[in-house]
């Protein structure tokens, strides 16, 4: 995560968490964990204030989770009454481990030119069949926001990253507005992508 982004997060940590603990994710759940093998292992990739790790863990799957903010990760580690790493996507180098990864407003924070290999490191994370979720906001530029600095990507773009460089398979790519007060006008791009099955 770039040094901006990071001093953003853990100056910020609290308003942050607080800001998103109560967003009504419902719906992006239901296209995600039917894809997840029942009491499956799930990893919530840049996991924020952890409040979908903290509903996944209460439907029974067994939960892991990372954020690159120790700020953030300590707000996430007493949320969800477990520990929380704090890691980057780049330091990511766990092997067939997970039967689902969730990247939920994480993903949209590492530069383009890394995402490459990033996805790999995913890739490589997944179980055969593991079900991959992906947010970013809608558009196609890099760019600096309040202190943050955001990928933006729309469907061509993460279906040319996916095709060109890993051996993943989009299964389903839709947008959706955002569920924060005072937020509906940003476009959010949703991917579900799949690993190849085991010959």
């Amino acid at each position: 995560m770039p040094s901006t982004t990071l001093t953003y997060y853990n100056n910020n940590a609290q308003t942050f968490s607080d800001s998103t603990l109560n967003v009504d994710m419902s719906a992006l759940y239901a296209e995600f964990l039917p894809h997840v093998k029942q009491h499956g292992h799930i990893l919530d990739a840049g996991c924020g204030s952890a409040r979908d790790a903290a509903n996944f863990k209460n439907q029974g799957f067994t939960v892991s989770a990372f954020d690159a903010s120790p700020a953030l990760a300590k707000l996430a580690s007493n949320y969800l009454q477990q520990p929380v790493e704090i890691k980057t996507f780049q330091e990511l180098e766990c092997v067939n481990k997970y039967d689902g990864i969730w990247c939920c407003a994480s993903l949209l924070h590492v530069p383009k030119a890394e995402l490459p290999q990033v996805f790999l490191k995913l890739q490589k994370a997944l179980k055969p069949d593991g079900v991959l979720y992906v947010s970013f906001k809608y558009g196609t530029q890099e760019r600096v926001h309040n202190g943050r600095e955001f990928t933006d990507l729309n469907e061509s773009a993460l279906t040319a990253l996916i095709n060109s460089h890993t051996k993943l398979k989009i299964i389903k790519q839709w947008q959706t507005i955002d569920q924060r007060l005072e937020r509906e006008s940003q476009v959010w791009l949703n991917a579900l992508i799949k690993a190849a099955p085991t010959l």
